[in-house]
């Protein structure tokens, strides 16, 4: 509804439309909301002042295994290392032979100093003269290849264009993008430093502007879509905001209901979304504006051992691409909801409850013995009460209380009270 200057009126929380709603705690102003935030991003900043540990700070037993960002020089000498290792089997009698670093479970470690998984130092064989491993072997030597050619002309492709240069030998790309992580494991480099990239998949609106390859894109200005966040991050550069935190939402849904009420007015913040399961160049994103912008990161992801569970890639990285958890990972992201104390808490009427399946609850149990989990005591007596209770909820489930319920109620009032964990 307008007014008399044609500006659109912010409904009053207090007085929904659509649905009424049993929690009848009202936020606060916004200027009041905004004076927390600001002390949380202060706090913040402060704390990332100080140095951040490494693995070579610690006294780790286990000998473990990370990659650094390298150049295509780099790349290609490293590349034509592994092929002269291969070559030197040959001579000494063993035969055509690649050694691999191991992305098993069993030779992964959790870190409670840095928060986050780190691959430990094991390898395999990867031998030609064995049935079992003659195609992967093939696959190996082939993705090197390519990759070496890459550097050599200097240009980037995604997975899918790598996929498709050998569609007989990969057969499926599951296939290609298994190895093309073996061989940034071997070449000892990020999975970017290779010069594949995935497919835009991340959309970022808010409080944000940044150069894209040369081009300045404002956030604010991105429509309800927003903008896609860029697959290649050393394109990225001019980093500005005036944002008090980043809200980073688990689902497109969400995103675009935050999007269309222009939530970041409100409340000064950049949103992001990965539009579920992270990707690579949405986690680069994240990290980049934690680090540069030394602003708070706030989680809103569905009340279920996945949500958590994709938080948890954000904030310790992903058990697949544990060598490059160092660049990967975002630390000290606050879980602002749904957590499975809300649906209690905000009265989520028992209809838009969904009952745990079996798998889920196997997850949820899985998920309590995990080494990041059990360092947090509140998200381990979170999870222990969606087990308990054997109840989910998705975000979409405050659209009992009225569609813009989540925008108008549940995030100033999650904010207002500080209630993150």
């Amino acid at each position: 509804m307008a007014d008399k200057k044609g500006k659109r009126r912010r409904p009053d929380p207090s007085s929904d439309d659509e649905t009424h709603h049993p929690n009848k705690k009202v936020p606060k102003k916004d200027t009041i909301i905004n004076k927390t935030l600001e002390n949380l991003r202060s706090t913040t900043a402060a704390a990332s002042s100080s140095k951040s540990l490494t693995l070579a700070d610690l006294p780790i037993s286990s000998t473990c295994r990370e990659v650094r960002e390298l150049d295509h020089e780099s790349v290609q000498y490293e590349i034509e290392l592994q092929m002269l290792k291969v070559i030197k089997s040959i001579l000494d009698g063993d035969g055509f032979t690649f050694q691999v670093p191991s992305r098993a479970a069993a030779n992964q470690l959790y870190i409670p100093e840095l928060d986050r998984i780190v691959l430990k130092d094991k390898t395999s064989l990867r031998p030609y003269a064995n049935v079992s491993t003659v195609r992967k072997a093939t696959i190996t030597a082939r993705v090197l290849q390519l990759i070496h050619q890459l550097c050599l002309k200097d240009i980037h492709v995604t997975k899918r264009d790598l996929f498709y240069t050998d569609v007989k030998l990969f057969q499926d790309q599951n296939q290609s993008d298994s190895v093309l992580d073996d061989a940034a494991c071997m070449v000892g480099c990020t999975r970017s430093s290779l010069n594949v990239i995935a497919s835009e998949k991340g959309v970022v609106v808010g409080r944000l502007i940044f150069s894209d390859n040369g081009d300045m894109i404002d956030c604010t200005k991105m429509g309800m879509g927003g903008k896609a966040i860029p697959p290649n991050i050393h394109k990225v550069g001019d980093v500005q905001s005036d944002a008090l935190f980043i809200l980073l939402v688990e689902k497109d849904a969400a995103f675009i209901r935050l999007s269309e009420d222009r939530f970041y007015n409100r409340f000064p913040c950049i949103i992001l979304t990965a539009k579920g399961q992270p990707d690579v160049a949405t986690r680069l994103f994240l990290r980049k504006l934690k680090l540069e912008l030394k602003l708070p990161v706030l989680a809103l992801v569905d009340s279920d051992p996945y949500g958590l569970k994709i938080l948890s890639v954000y904030g310790c990285g992903s058990k697949n691409m544990s060598y490059d958890s160092a660049n990967l990972t975002t630390p000290d992201i606050k879980w602002l909801g749904i957590r499975p104390s809300d649906l209690d808490k905000y009265k989520i009427p028992e209809q838009c409850r969904l009952t745990m399946t079996d798998q889920d609850i196997k997850t949820g149990k899985e998920m309590l013995e995990e080494d990041f989990v059990k360092k947090n005591p509140k998200w381990v007596e979170e999870l222990t009460l969606m087990v308990k209770t054997k109840q989910k909820a998705e975000i979409q489930a405050l659209s009992a209380f009225g569609f813009q319920y989540l925008t108008q109620v549940y995030l100033p009032l999650k904010l207002q009270e500080q209630d993150w964990i």
